[in-house]
């Protein structure tokens, strides 16, 4: 066991598993915009913008970017050190992730309800995604998964310790003011834009702590299984609501 957590924290496991969740969500983004839908995920969004504000703009051109950087960093790693690739650990990488998947929304819950007290809402992380059909509450599902825990959790939470290690900070304090900052963030996001959610302090602090949690398991688990485990999640409630 001990070599399975090791071997699929590296960049080679993680983008390899995190890569269908990407062309999950693109296909399913076609799909919904195909039949006059145009909604994408939030942090989708933000990184399409904020890229095309450099000159990359359109779908195959932000995806091939993408594939790109992914493929670089696999490719620099597996220079670095030999990588087995090892198929049924991606069987395992999924288990692993729907675990943690059913496990969170109770933890969260009740971590919310200790902080707070009161009634809890599960579904508190989707809010409008449940009225909408379930192909498209699926798929912007998926769009959480990947392009949240890119936005928050490589981005924000990898690169707030990367900066703090840099600047002297010990390793084990910077993890945990990287989680803090990032989680608070991830929560704040929910809250502007034109599709905002009214906030409460109910639910910002369901999403700030589930914001802890994904922050946690990506430090631990990599991008691969944070990704997968959020789009889950999602997904799970998703369901659930239509259900």
């Amino acid at each position: 066991m001990n070599r399975y957590f090791d071997t699929t924290r590296t960049h080679t496991y993680s983008l390899l598993f995190a890569l269908p969740l990407l062309v999950l969500y693109e296909l399913g983004a076609m799909m919904i915009a195909d039949r006059g839908g145009g909604m994408r995920n939030g942090a989708d969004v933000l990184l399409r913008t904020l890229l095309a504000a450099g000159g990359l703009q359109g779908t195959l051109a932000f995806t091939a970017a993408l594939a790109l950087g992914a493929g670089v960093l696999v490719g620099l790693e597996r220079k670095k050190k030999r990588v087995p690739l090892r198929t049924g650990y991606f069987g395992l990488m999924m288990a692993e992730s729907a675990a943690y998947a059913l496990l969170f929304g109770g933890m969260i819950a009740m971590a919310t309800h200790a902080l707070l007290g009161g009634v809890v809402r599960m579904a508190a992380d989707q809010g409008a995604i449940e009225k909408l059909p379930m192909l498209d509450g699926v798929v912007l599902s998926l769009g959480a998964g990947i392009y949240e825990e890119l936005l928050f959790r490589v981005l924000l939470t990898g690169g707030l310790f990367a900066l703090l290690v840099a600047a002297g900070m010990r390793k084990s304090t910077s993890g945990v003011v990287a989680v803090v900052v990032s989680a608070f963030i991830f929560s704040a996001f929910h809250y502007v834009g034109p599709y905002a959610y009214p906030l409460e302090l109910n639910s910002f602090t369901f999403r700030f702590l589930a914001g802890l949690a994904f922050s946690a398991l990506y430090m631990v688990r990599g991008f691969g299984v944070a990704a997968w485990t959020h789009a889950l999640y999602d997904v799970f409630l998703v369901v659930a609501g239509q259900g």
